[in-house]
């Protein structure tokens, strides 16, 4: 079973950027890790793995009002970066799963 590249940086551009805080980019990179954690027990199903997406994707919606209370938001720069960061992991798994499908329950 292959293992994630940990020299890459989830949401790096989230994190560089002061407008979002730390403690909300780490709770979206805690929901992507759990995508990363299924994808390290082997599993290829793209069925299976498009509904965890889903469950995250639908997780971080969750965190909109948080990031509002915090004087931020889920716009370009995180969008960018959350869909950025989704794209890598599913090529570094080589799990043949479109960014737009992948993070297709989003509401940001």
């Amino acid at each position: 079973m292959k293992t994630f590249n940990t020299s890459y940086k989830l949401l790096e551009e989230m994190y560089q950027d002061e407008y979002y805080p730390d403690f909300l980019v780490d709770k979206v990179k805690n929901e992507l890790q759990k995508v990363i954690d299924l994808l390290e027990t082997g599993e290829t199903n793209t069925e299976v793995i498009q509904e965890k997406l889903d469950a995250v994707v639908c997780a971080i919606n969750d965190l909109q009002d948080e990031f509002d209370e915090n004087d931020s938001e889920i716009e370009t720069v995180a969008r960018d970066s959350i869909g950025e960061t989704v794209s890598y992991i599913l090529e570094w798994f080589g799990i043949p799963i479109d960014i737009e499908e992948a993070i297709r329950e989003r509401d940001w």
